[in-house]
């Protein structure tokens, strides 16, 4: 009987080959889109799986909370907490100090690499078991001066050659020796490194680094813990929370909180709100699963929609059926076995189109998916997928086609195309409902992300290069500053603690003019610059004076920027005092304001800033003439940069680079659903297409007549296509207010963003009214084209 069921359905789909064309691709590009977007989304699920023990993985943090501020959630901290954590609670099996994860210079003979790594504390590789080739996890961090390497970077250095026991110069200083090879980490880990090296050599390297394992207020370290087996974090959290408060009397006005985040949460939940979790990247990931889900649910809209408007065509066949004895759940399994198989179909031309699309999609998305062929569970999932869409998108033909009355239909007296009118009605506009709020979503974003872009960013990025400095580089500061300026490929060179588009410190003001009893500290964005900083950044200085050349070091006096002045409340800032916790005396001259300037997150509020002048800087800023050629001036520069700096690769970046860099999510979100909008509409369309050419074979008598009668072209036209554009105008209706509510809710998330106009709704509601006449004219004029004589001489 199955196969009986097969051969019809083969049949009917090669005699009405258009319609079935129609389905199948369709739903085809409904599946490949589902596909990838799953592929994708299982793939950020994905993230340090690979790890042992990972729900007893977490990492420190804490919460400050500012009267001014609100809470604020970092994983800076001091690296004392991690000693009282390990020390006074059962439940914490280990504790791992970590520093911030940065480029270093690794030196053997003459290759030279610079590349990301971490010092870590000495249990780390006993939490995170990375696997190792070589070496003990035990013992491979116990002594200060040695270094694992992943086997890339293993290879890199010494080739074919066994590493084990060699040394690596380290930042051309000293000699680490290596004890272990780590293998390459996999593409999902939220930790990415290409070689560990213990936290102790910092300690021990580092002057500035000889108090830090003391004190409570040098929040710059993370912390990274694993709960024992058993261990509830649940019971742990509220014992824990006040640990600073507890121990260090400074600290207690801000209102210290600790808390651990989840190493599972990592990924995908990194922002928080009043000091708990409360979202990150997971809102993408769902956002596109729903949009993965619509578009199939669109593709199998059309596929319900061209069944049941062509039930006529097999209306006499289901009476004969019913008239010999079929029973309805015979016929019901026949229309579902026909789904099946063209949705059968439809995977397999879904799998081609993932296949090559895929590579694009990796590009665009900076991803790296693909379709597991040799996973047997990826296939039990696709099979189920297959099945359940096949029966979504034949559900209703089937329960609508074997419901007919034999008795009526053989006599020729059920009108069926009345009958399902309404219901196919109402799936057209569902389908173009979505198609519709997916185009008005993609125009918000792109708004949205030109608004932003278009923001003063308070300094000029045109031509401006950061290069990042070595210890070797500082200590010939002025000779390489000559060097360059000599080469008159740049205008203007100078130093500083971190690029004009990043924020690397802050630190506190603690006391200042006109400070309320009581009143906090501010929490201040700190760099130190060289005197010519603001004329090669192009900031503009708005009182008082720059950073006097004349003095070697001007460590007395500071610069603020607007938001910091106004955070203070100083009306008169220049002379005025301040007590400023990173200088030596505490108490500094504040000199001049400048302009506000975008360093951070271009979505947010601009934070107060100081700047001090500095002798040390991790970057070299400098500006090229406007007449210079990048490549070649660049390539000049590198040399003077060698010949300084032998141990270090030059390695720079150009600041409107950086700053395009910070769009780069809401970019990619853009893009895609721009791209998901258009397939949407696409298969909107394609059914579109499909119940056009149906109501225009339906109708062909009664166009003849009323051509005969005197109808123009245009009339005719307008009869067919009046219908299809009040269900788009009704779809237009429903999207508007649902794109609108989502949209908005999404705006709230940044500070600096755009109010939504009623244009965007107008052009997308007549974009898609405008698709669709030129969707359904094609049919539209063929019909009112047609010779009346051939459609009435039956008559």
């Amino acid at each position: 009987m199955i196969r009986n069921y097969v051969k019809i359905a083969w049949r009917n789909l090669v005699n009405n080959k258009v319609y079935s064309a129609l389905n199948i691709v369709g739903l085809a590009a409904g599946m490949a889109v589902a596909l990838i977007i799953g592929l994708w989304v299982a793939h950020e699920y994905s993230y340090d799986n690979f790890l042992p023990n990972g729900d007893q993985l977490y990492q420190a943090k804490i919460t400050f909370t500012s009267t001014h501020d609100g809470m604020h959630t970092q994983d800076a901290m001091s690296l004392p907490i991690g000693d009282v954590l390990k020390k006074d609670y059962p439940e914490i099996k280990y504790v791992a100090r970590g520093d911030w994860d940065q480029k270093h210079d690794l030196l053997v003979g003459d290759k030279k690499l610079y590349l990301n790594g971490m010092g870590v504390g000495a249990d780390f590789l006993k939490m995170f078991q990375f696997p190792l080739v070589k070496g003990s996890a035990a013992t491979a961090l116990s002594d200060p001066y040695t270094i694992l390497l992943t086997e890339s970077t293993a290879k890199a250095l010494f080739g074919d050659a066994d590493p084990m026991g060699k040394m690596v110069k380290f930042d051309n200083k000293d000699n680490l020796k290596v004890v272990g090879i780590l293998k390459d980490l996999p593409e999902n880990s939220s930790l990415y490194f290409h070689y560990l090296f213990p936290f102790e050599y910092l300690v021990s390297a580092l002057d500035w680094m000889k108090s830090a394992p003391t004190s409570w207020t040098n929040n710059s370290f993370q912390i990274y813990v694993m709960l024992q087996p058993n261990a509830s974090y649940a019971e742990l959290e509220p014992k824990i929370k006040d640990i600073v408060s507890a121990h260090s009397e400074k600290m207690r006005p801000a209102k210290p909180q600790i808390m651990l985040h989840a190493l599972k949460d990592w990924h995908l939940r990194s922002e928080f709100t009043n000091g708990k979790v409360s979202g990150g990247f997971i809102d993408y990931v769902r956002m596109f699963g729903i949009i993965g889900l619509l578009v199939l649910l669109i593709a199998c809209i059309n596929f319900m929609n061209l069944s049941t408007a062509r039930s006529e065509k097999r209306a006499r066949e289901v009476g004969v059926r019913k008239a010999i004895g079929s029973q309805r759940s015979d016929l019901i399994f026949q229309f579902l076995t026909e789904s099946l198989l063209i949705t059968f179909i439809a995977f397999a031309l879904s799998i081609v189109i993932v296949q090559l699309v895929i590579p694009s999609f990796n590009a665009l998305a900076d991803n790296n998916i693909w379709i597991p062929w040799g996973n047997p569970v990826f296939w039990i999932v696709m099979l189920s997928y297959v099945v359940i869409t096949g029966l979504l998108a034949g559900s209703r033909p089937a329960f609508y086609l074997s419901s007919f009355n034999p008795v009526k239909v053989l006599k020729g007296s059920i009108q069926l195309g009345k009958a399902a009118a309404l219901p196919r009605k109402i799936l057209v506009v569902v389908q173009f409902s979505c198609s519709i709020a997916l185009i008005i979503s993609t125009v918000i974003v792109y708004q949205q992300i030109q608004h932003v872009k278009n923001r003063p960013t308070g300094y000029s990025a045109d031509r401006l290069v950061a290069a990042d400095l070595s210890t070797d580089l500082n200590e010939h500061y002025t000779a390489l500053k000559s060097d360059v300026m000599q080469t008159g490929l740049v205008e203007n060179f100078t130093r500083a603690s971190a690029p004009v588009t990043d924020i690397y410190a802050h630190t506190s003001v603690d006391d200042w003019s006109g400070k309320s009893a009581g009143e906090e500290s501010v929490n201040i964005v700190t760099l130190y610059v060289s005197d010519n900083y603001f004329k090669t950044t192009g900031m503009q200085l708005l009182a008082g004076q720059n950073f006097a050349p004349k003095f070697e070091l001007d460590t007395d006096n500071v610069i603020l920027n607007e938001a910091a002045v106004k955070r203070m409340g100083l009306k008169d800032p220049i002379g005025q005092l301040i007590s400023w916790n990173s200088h030596g005396s505490g108490r500094v001259k504040v000199i001049g304001v400048v302009k506000n300037t975008v360093m951070g997150s271009p979505y947010k509020p601009v934070e107060p800033a100081i700047f001090s002048h500095g002798q040390w800087g991790t970057k070299a800023v400098f500006r090229l003439t406007a007449n210079a050629n990048t490549h070649q001036a660049m390539g000049k520069i590198e040399q003077i940069f060698n010949k300084y700096n032998p141990a270090y690769p030059f390695s720079y970046k150009f600041a409107n680079d950086e700053y395009d860099q910070k769009f780069n999510l809401e970019v990619l979100v853009g893009k895609l659903a721009g791209i998901f909008a258009g397939l949407a509409i696409f298969i909107s369309c394609l059914g579109l297409f499909g119940l056009a050419a149906y109501v225009a074979e339906q109708r062909t008598k009664e166009i003849g007549i009323r051509k005969v009668l005197g109808a123009s072209i245009t009339q005719v036209w307008m009869l067919l296509s009046t219908d299809f554009v009040i269900l788009v105008g009704i779809s237009c209706i429903i999207a508007s207010p649902i794109a609108f509510y989502f949209l908005h809710d999404w705006l709230q998330k940044y500070e600096y963003h755009i109010n939504i106009g009623p244009v965007v709704f107008v052009a997308a509601s007549v974009l898609a009214i405008m698709i669709t006449l030129l969707t359904i004219s094609f049919q539209a004029i063929s019909a009112a084209l047609a010779n009346p004589v051939k459609s009435l001489r039956s008559e």
